[in-house]
C-alpha cells in the first residue's frame, strides 16, 4: 500500500466524525478545509522513517502497555547542559533500559519568568539556551535507534505573554486579540471569578490580569504572564493542531497535553472538565491517527479518579492513550508518612474499577510539587480528619514534625485555608539527606530502604513507571536556588537541580548510596521486563494483608501469579493473606513463603511468584 493510500484509508475511517466534531465547535467550513489542507501538508512532509514507525504502531496500537516500558523525566539543560549534551549521554539511559524519555519544556520561552518552560513563546522552535531544532531531530533519531520514545509537553491552555500573538494583540490587532479572552471592563471577569477556582491563590491570585497596552483584562488561569487561549476561535485550534504535527514530524512520539481540563471556558461553570474539552481532545486524537498514528497522547489531569475515565474516551471514540497516575503518587507518600496504606489501597481499588482502556504512567516524583489531594470522603470514613491529616503530611515532609526523617519545603502555603504542597527529591523525603547531614549511617541505610520500597510499590501498580532523573542515584535537595532572586520564592526548584555526574559515577562503587539504589532499581526493572505478570494482559487488584502498614498488589495472567508486598513502616510486620494458600517464592530473596503468614522487615518489599496452569 502506498503512502497516499495509507492516508486515504485513515481519513476515510475518521472523516465523518472529524467533520461533525469540528463543526459542533466552530460551524465554519472554511476553517475546516484549512485544517484538512494543513494535515495533508504535514503528512507529505513526514519522513519515511517516521511513516514506517506509524505503520508498525498501527499493527501494535497498545505498544506503550508492554512490560518492558520504563520511563524517565528530566530537564535536558539540568541533566547535560542541553540537547547536545543529552545526545552524548544516551548510553547512560540505555544502561538503565529506559524506553520512554519525557523532557521537560524545551520550546522557546521568555527568561527568566517562564514557569519552568510552561510559558511558551514559540511552539515550533527549541529554546536557544537548550538547543536547536536540528539537535532535537538528531536526538529523536538517536532515541529511536535505542528503542526510546520521546515525550514532550504540549502546552495547549496558554501562551507566554511574549508570544507573537500576544505581542500583536498588545499592539491592538483585533485578529490576535481574539486569540485570547480579553475584556474591556471587569464586568464579565467578575462573573467568571464567582465560579472559577484559583489555581495558585497565594502566588498568583485571581484569574484575570490587566494589560495596560491593550487596556483590557486578560484571562490568565495560571500566572499573569501566561495568557489563556480562546478555543472558541477556530484559528487558535487550527494553529495549535499544526504545532503538534510540526513537532511530531521532528520525531516526538508522545505529547503530554498540559492542563488539558482547563482549555475550554464557560461562564457560570468552574471552567474545568467541560464537554468541549473532550471534543477538542477527540479531534486531536483523530488528527494524529490520520497523519501520524505512531504518536500518542498523555493527559495531565490532576482531578479525582471519577473524572479520569472521560479523558480516555470510549472504545468507539478514544481520547488520551494514557494519563499521569497522580493519585498513586500522592497516596504513596501519604502512606509512608502515616505508616497506613488504607487510603492507598482504596485509591487503587478505584483505579482498578475503571474501564480497561484506562492506563497510567506512575511516578514518585516529578518536576512539580506533591499536592495533597486525598479522598476526603474516604478519610472521614476511616475517622481521619482531612485538614489535620494534610497539615501532618506537609509538616512531616517539611521535616518540622517531631520524629520526621524527611527534609523538604512547603509550596504555595495558604494561611487562610491552611493548605500547602510539598517539595523535595525522593532521597531527601525518604531520609537520606537527614542521615547524611547528621553523619548517621544507620539513618542513611534506612533511607535507602525507604527509597527502594517506594519504587517497588510504585512499580507494582497498574501502568508503567517513570523515574525522576536523579532519583536513581539518590540525589538530594539543592538549596542554592534561594540565592537566585528570580526563582527564590519557588520551592519547586529544591528538586530542579543540576544532575550530579560525579555522584552518578559512584553507582559502580559498592558500599555507596548510589550503588545501593541503582542496583536495587536495576533488579526490579529486570523483573518487570521478564515477568508476564507485568505485561499488558495481566489482571491487577489490591489484596488485604491484615496490617495497615503493608500494601499488597496481586497480578495474574492465565499461567502466572505475582503478589507484591510492601511494608511502609520502620517496624517489622506479620502480614496475613489467608486466601492465598499455595507456596510462593520471593524473587528477590529466593525464600519459599506461605502468604497466609509472611514476615516483612522494616520497609521490606517482596514480589512473591507462583506459577501454575490454573491461576484464578
Amino acid at each position: 500500500m502506498t503512502e497516499n493510500q495509507d492516508y486515504k484509508r485513515r481519513m476515510q475511517k475518521h472523516e465523518r466524525e472529524l467533520h461533525e466534531k469540528y463543526m459542533s465547535l466552530y460551524h465554519d467550513e472554511r476553517s475546516y478545509e484549512e485544517l484538512l489542507s494543513s494535515m495533508r501538508a504535514f503528512f507529505g512532509e513526514r519522513s519515511w522513517e517516521l511513516k514506517e514507525l506509524d505503520r508498525k504502531r498501527e499493527e501494535n496500537p497498545t505498544w506503550f502497555r508492554e512490560g518492558n516500558m520504563l520511563g524517565m523525566t528530566m530537564y535536558p539543560k539540568l541533566f547535560a547542559g542541553g540537547l547536545r549534551g543529552l545526545i552524548e549521554k544516551l548510553d547512560y539511559l540505555s544502561e538503565q533500559k529506559i524506553t520512554y524519555l519525557h523532557l521537560m519544556p524545551l520550546l522557546k520561552m521568555p527568561h527568566p519568568f517562564n514557569d519552568g518552560g510552561y510559558a511558551v513563546e514559540d511552539f515550533r522552535t527549541v529554546d536557544p539556551e537548550i538547543g536547536t531544532n536540528s539537535e532535537l531531530c538528531e536526538l529523536t533519531a538517536a532515541l529511536r535507534i535505542r528503542g526510546i520514545s520521546l515525550c514532550l509537553d504540549f502546552v495547549m491552555n496558554h501562551t507566554a505573554d511574549t508570544h507573537e500573538w500576544a505581542m500583536r494583540a498588545k499592539n491592538g490587532e483585533q485578529e490576535y486579540i481574539e486569540c485570547y479572552q480579553c475584556y474591556d471592563t471587569f464586568e464579565i471577569p467578575s462573573e467568571f471569578e464567582k465560579t472559577m477556582p484559583q489555581v495558585f491563590p497565594a502566588t498568583a491570585p485571581g484569574n484575570f490580569t490587566w494589560c495596560e497596552e491593550m487596556k483590557k483584562h486578560v484571562l490568565t488561569t495560571f500566572y499573569p504572564y501566561q495568557w489563556d487561549l480562546n478555543y472558541r476561535n477556530p484559528k487558535v485550534f487550527n494553529e495549535m493542531a499544526g504545532n503538534i504535527l510540526f513537532l511530531a514530524n521532528l520525531g516526538v512520539e508522545v505529547f503530554r497535553i498540559d492542563a488539558v481540563p482547563y482549555i475550554w471556558k464557560e461562564l457560570g461553570t468552574n471552567c474545568r472538565n467541560l464537554p468541549q474539552v473532550h471534543t477538542i481532545v477527540r479531534i486531536i486524537r483523530m488528527i494524529l491517527e490520520i497523519v501520524c498514528p505512531g504518536v500518542i497522547l498523555k493527559g495531565e489531569v490532576v482531578m479525582a479518579p471519577k473524572e479520569l475515565p472521560a479523558y480516555f474516551g470510549t472504545e468507539e471514540e478514544p481520547e488520551c492513550h494514557m494519563l499521569y497516575g497522580v493519585s498513586g503518587m500522592v497516596n504513596l507518600w501519604a502512606a509512608l508518612a502515616a505508616r497506613d496504606t488504607r487510603l492507598l489501597k482504596h485509591q487503587m481499588d478505584v483505579i482498578h474499577s475503571l474501564p480497561r482502556n484506562c492506563y497510567f504512567v506512575n511516578y514518585l516524583r516529578c518536576h512539580d510539587d506533591i499536592g495533597w489531594g486525598l479522598d476526603e470522603e474516604q478519610e472521614r470514613r476511616l475517622m481521619i480528619d482531612p485538614l489535620l491529616h494534610k497539615e501532618y503530611l506537609y509538616h512531616f515532609y517539611e521535616g518540622t514534625f517531631p520524629g520526621s526523617f524527611a527534609r523538604g519545603e512547603l509550596y504555595n502555603y495558604d494561611s487562610v485555608t491552611r493548605d500547602a504542597r510539598s517539595c523535595g527529591t525522593t532521597a531527601s523525603l525518604c531520609g537520606i539527606e537527614k542521615g547524611g547531614f547528621e553523619g548517621d549511617e544507620a539513618q542513611v541505610r534506612q533511607g535507602i530502604r525507604r527509597v527502594l520500597m517506594m519504587h517497588a510499590a510504585c512499580m507494582s501498580l497498574e501502568g508503567f513507571m517513570m523515574l525522576s532523573s536523579g532519583d536513581e542515584i539518590g540525589q538530594v535537595n539543592e538549596y542554592g536556588y534561594k540565592k537566585n532572586p528570580d526563582i527564590a520564592s519557588d520551592s519547586r526548584y529544591l528538586h530542579r537541580s543540576s544532575f550530579k555526574w560525579e555522584n552518578a559515577d559512584l553507582r559502580k562503587k559498592e558500599g555507596t548510596v548510589q550503588h545501593a539504589i541503582w542496583e536495587g532499581l536495576r533488579q526490579m526493572e529486570q523483573m518487570r521486563r521478564e515477568l508476564p505478570c507485568f505485561g499488558k494482559d495481566a489482571y491487577v487488584t489490591t489484596w488485604d494483608t491484615g496490617r495497615m502498614p503493608v500494601f499488597a498488589i496481586r497480578r495474574t495472567t492465565a499461567e502466572e501469579e505475582l503478589v507484591c508486598l510492601a511494608n511502609f513502616s520502620e517496624e517489622g510486620q506479620l502480614a496475613c493473606l489467608p486466601t492465598l494458600r499455595e507456596e510462593y517464592v520471593d524473587i528477590f530473596t529466593e525464600e519459599k513463603l506461605n502468604l497466609q503468614s509472611v514476615w516483612l522487615a522494616p520497609y521490606q518489599y517482596r514480589w512473591c511468584i507462583r506459577t501454575s496452569h490454573s491461576v484464578m
